[in-house]
C-alpha cells in the first residue's frame, strides 16, 4: 500500500538494533536488525495501521511536511 508517511529509523542501544517509528501514528514502532528490516517491519506495521482506520472509519492523520525555509 502506497502512503506519503514518513518512517524514521534510529540504533536503540536498549534493544540492541534499530527502531522504526511513524510520528503520526503513536504507539507504531517496529525493530530490525538492520535498517532495511526496521523498515520493512515498520511498512508492514504502518499498511496494517492504515487499514484499520479505514475499516474502523477513522480519519486518516495528515503527513508531516518538511517546510523549507528560502
Amino acid at each position: 500500500m502506497k502512503n506519503k508517511y514518513a518512517i524514521h529509523i534510529f540504533w536503540s542501544d536498549e534493544d540492541g538494533g534499530f527502531v522504526a517509528i511513524c510520528h503520526e501514528f503513536p504507539g507504531l514502532s517496529a525493530f530490525g536488525e538492520t535498517r532495511e528490516t526496521a523498515l520493512i517491519e515498520a511498512q508492514i506495521a504502518l499498511d496494517l495501521m492504515i487499514e484499520t482506520y479505514r475499516t474502523k472509519g477513522l480519519s486518516l492523520p495528515e503527513p508531516d511536511s518538511l517546510l523549507v525555509a528560502a
